[in-house]
């Protein structure tokens, strides 16, 4: 894929609209290509110069091999739920593997990659009140929900607890049943990750997560995906726009932002995962038995041979 992206003319735009209702699931697996080109400038805390090219859907879908991109959702969250009687929300992927059935937002556990999620029921909070217990004001969040993760594989996103032990950050954004276009981008510049939403109707970007030091390989795939449980939802996924984002970097820069081959972040520890061992071949499985049988056979010659000479000293000793 890397190698076609210049070769690409006229971009196309790329719009379709899917939905999740009566606690159905949707998933959707995406990748976009094309061309298109402006000079940009990221927002919110650290300033990068960068040129901006986007792409349009291209088949077959193929990994994203782009070292610095931004992610634009366009998206709608409605239904008839109300009093947090709706759920769940949807989640956008950057990860290794193609999506698979699962249990967060619609994808698999101990995902590999990067994971964003606009969460619409808040599990965790209907517990407590379950359990007549109550937040303090500075630990309570407020739904719908925005937070990001970043898992290298050993991680499981608590669903009970709404992914908060796990979550980069997050912000409140009330998104549901709006009469106007929602939309959520992710940009990802010098291992800088931000989210911003436009969520207000006023065509105007909003600041949610920024995460310096995120570490993410290239190669993974877009994706979308969400759920819904013993409570329904639409959630309508209407267009996916990337965009390729050239930057310049210093010499100290390219050391630093050499490729990574497993996701990470700067000052956050992940748990290691230990890779099974691979199974013994039949010739190291043979020579195995065989170094085992001659070492059992010496020892017993020596054993042996031991045992007489002990035999013999002790007739001696009589004698």
């Amino acid at each position: 894929m890397a190698a076609s992206l210049g070769s690409l003319g006229w971009w196309q735009q790329w719009r379709r609209c899917l939905s999740a209702r009566d606690g159905s699931r949707m998933l959707l697996l995406l990748l976009l290509l094309g061309s298109g080109q402006g000079p940009q400038q990221v927002g919110a805390g650290q300033t990068f110069e960068y040129l901006k090219r986007e792409h349009s859907l291209s088949k077959p879908y193929q990994p994203c091999f782009l070292r610095d991109w931004e992610l634009q959702v366009h998206f709608k969250i409605h239904g008839q739920g109300k009093k947090n009687l709706h759920g769940d929300g949807l989640a956008i992927w950057y990860t290794k593997d193609r999506m698979q059935p699962g249990p967060v937002f619609g994808n698999m556990d101990k995902f590999v990659g990067l994971g964003v999620f606009v969460d619409t029921y808040p599990n965790e909070e209907k517990q407590q009140e379950a359990q007549k217990r109550r937040y303090s004001p500075g630990v309570q969040r407020v739904f719908p929900y925005i937070s990001a993760m970043v898992n290298n594989g050993s991680l499981s996103y608590d669903h009970e607890r709404d992914g908060r032990p796990t979550e980069l950050g997050g912000c409140t954004a009330i998104v549901r049943n709006l009469h106007y276009d929602t939309f959520l981008v992710i940009r990802y510049v010098k291992r800088h990750l931000t989210i911003m939403m436009d969520i207000d109707g006023k065509h105007e970007w909003r600041d949610c997560i920024e995460v310096p030091g995120v570490r993410l390989p290239r190669g993974y795939y877009f994706g979308t995906s969400s759920i819904t449980g013993d409570l329904s939802d639409n959630h309508d996924v209407i267009s996916l726009k990337l965009f390729e984002l050239t930057v310049e970097r210093t010499p100290e820069e390219e050391k630093l932002h050499r490729d990574v081959f497993l996701p990470s972040v700067d000052n956050m520890k992940l748990p290691e995962m230990t890779a099974p061992l691979p199974p013994l071949s039949g010739l190291a499985l043979f020579l195995i038995v065989f170094f085992s049988l001659v070492f059992s056979v010496f020892a017993i010659v020596i054993g042996i041979i031991l045992y007489n000479k002990w035999q013999e000293q002790s007739r001696k000793r009589f004698y």
